[in-house]
């Protein structure tokens, strides 16, 4: 028998930790998915004494301070979580001699350009939660050679505390919500995020020359969040649960301590091209989480 294969997965508590579990892996891989409390990224002897206790064959880090706004005024909380943890992470796995996965976001770029952003566009974050994460991309590039970097935008699940599952509570107090629809981007489902890294955790694992670097995952297509508020009321509205009529806002109605991309699209052509990973449109993942949702309410 073949020994086990361990994954180390940060944030297991959070919507993509959440569904790496959940995921089909092949006979004998074995998760390690630790939330905060049990792993402190910002304690480096909490991760090196992680490390000697389980050969580890590669990292996913899913863990971060995603609290957008709540970052503003808890930087150094932001920058230990997103940008020292994953330093740390970097060298561990260097020493160990194993991949690490970071997960990142769309929040690196200021959201000006007028089209999707491809991987090498110019990164500048509008705030400190995207300058955080900007500076955990660099650590682990910089930290470890055998690294891919991620980054996702717009993530809904059936897990934890997210637009969708907000619409859908909302939507059962009031009749008419006002949502922002300036604001463009990629609804991506945490689930399809799970089995995007899953296959380059297994690519990497398997075949020490696989693709390094920065790539880009989210569903295809695109939408606001008005549009998108609008799909799951729809969707929503289809199975019996809660709805409400939209009223498309622009973002300077609805303020917020921390400033928003204008354009959080994203291009997944160059995953595609190294990973063979294909997204499916955001309408269907958006479907499935509205159905999941639904069924949970009414099962016995």
């Amino acid at each position: 028998m073949a020994d086990p294969i361990h994954i180390l997965i940060t944030g297991g508590a959070g919507q993509v930790g959440l569904e790496l579990q959940a995921a089909a892996w092949p006979e004998g891989v074995v998760l390690h998915a630790l939330t905060r409390a049990e792993l402190d990224l910002g304690d480096a002897a909490s991760v090196r004494a992680a490390f000697a206790a389980t050969p580890y064959a590669a990292v996913i880090n899913s863990g971060a301070h995603t609290a957008v706004d709540k970052a503003e005024s808890e930087v150094a909380a932001a920058f230990a979580a997103n940008a020292m943890g994953p330093a740390v992470l970097a060298d561990a796995t260097r020493e160990a001699g194993i991949p690490l996965i970071q997960v990142s976001t769309d929040y690196v770029f200021d959201g000006s350009k007028d089209g999707p952003y491809v991987e090498t566009d110019p990164v500048g974050p509008l705030g400190v939660y995207g300058a955080s994460k900007l500076a955990g991309e660099l650590a682990v590039r910089a930290g470890n050679p055998r690294s891919v970097v991620l980054r996702t935008a717009w993530v809904l699940s059936v897990h934890r505390a997210n637009f969708l599952k907000t619409m859908l509570r909302l939507a059962a107090d009031r009749p008419a919500l006002r949502v922002v629809g300036d604001q463009h981007g990629c609804p991506t489902s945490a689930r399809d995020i799970a089995q995007a890294l899953k296959t380059i955790a297994l690519t990497m694992i398997a075949d020490a020359d696989a693709p390094t670097g920065v790539y880009q995952f989210v569903n295809a297509g695109e939408t606001t969040w008005a549009g998108l508020a609008s799909e799951i009321f729809a969707l929503s509205a289809a199975t019996g649960g809660p709805s409400a009529t939209v009223e498309a806002i622009p973002a300077s109605e609805y303020p917020t301590p921390a400033r928003r991309p204008t354009n959080s699209r994203l291009s997944t052509e160059k995953l595609t091209r190294d990973y063979g990973i294909a997204p499916r449109p955001w309408q269907a993942a958006v479907a499935e989480i509205v159905h999941e949702l639904h069924a949970e309410r009414t099962l016995p």
